[in-house]
């Protein structure tokens, strides 16, 4: 290579590949529950059928998320803030991922307060958030996932809270610095966190962002996540 010719963006090459990857990963999952529907009715629902269940909803959250964050890097994540009614928007991020709720008998259930307004939010990022959150919930929990949107302020707030051991303490601790390296017993990178926690500051309003927050108990007693949106 010459002194003239252009270098390799690396990174742009990484997200095309994450793309491809997505969209093959994407003609899996549906040629895999083509097949599951075929199966007699008593060799569905196994463990094993559970475990790739999750895995696939893992897979491509996790490809939404890196897409997402080369997004961001380039400033290439637009904002599309609409209203929308929190019922729908909930019941639609559960439906996602009630296959992988029924198949490690978990129960999930949402919960709004009557405040009477829709939220205003985008709804593919902000719901990109949830589903991780979700998804994550869905490792630790033991039997049960709460949803709850509220108002705390002049802000909504979407909850979600499981059953399971909760947060790290060294994770709530440093909350504020989101990557956190990789924890090696868990895998975890808290690449996760910082993506939720940029979507958040990208909703604004009258110069209030919003933010996330992470603890333990609430309602169920274990992991307790928090988006806030002005």
């Amino acid at each position: 290579m010459t002194d003239q010719q252009p270098g390799l963006d690396f990174s742009m090459v990484i997200a095309s590949t994450v793309h491809d990857m997505k969209n093959s990963l994407a003609s899996l999952i549906q040629a895999h529950g083509q097949w599951i529907r075929q199966l007699p009715e008593a060799q569905r629902g196994t463990p094993e059928q559970g475990v790739i269940d999750y895995e696939f909803a893992h897979l491509n959250g996790m490809l939404v998320q890196l897409l997402g964050l080369y997004k961001l890097g380039v400033n290439q994540l637009p904002l599309r803030p609409d209203y929308h009614e929190l019922d729908d928007f909930i019941e639609a991020q559960l439906a996602l991922h009630q296959e992988v709720l029924d198949s490690r008998g978990i129960a999930a259930r949402l919960q709004i307060d009557d405040f009477g307004l829709p939220g205003f939010f985008d709804r593919e990022l902000v719901g990109s958030v949830i589903s991780n959150v979700v998804i994550n919930a869905i490792r630790y929990a033991r039997a049960e996932v709460l949803i709850k949107a509220g108002q705390v302020g002049e802000q909504l707030v979407i909850t979600v809270n499981d059953d399971g051991p909760g947060f790290p303490v060294h994770m709530i601790e440093q909350q504020s610095d989101y990557v956190l390296g990789i924890n090696q017993s868990s895998g975890s990178t808290g690449l996760g966190l910082y993506f939720a926690a940029n979507i958040a500051r990208q909703h604004q309003r009258q110069g209030v962002h919003g933010h996330i927050e992470i603890a333990n108990g609430g309602e169920l007693g274990g992991g307790l996540f928090s988006i806030y949106l002005p």
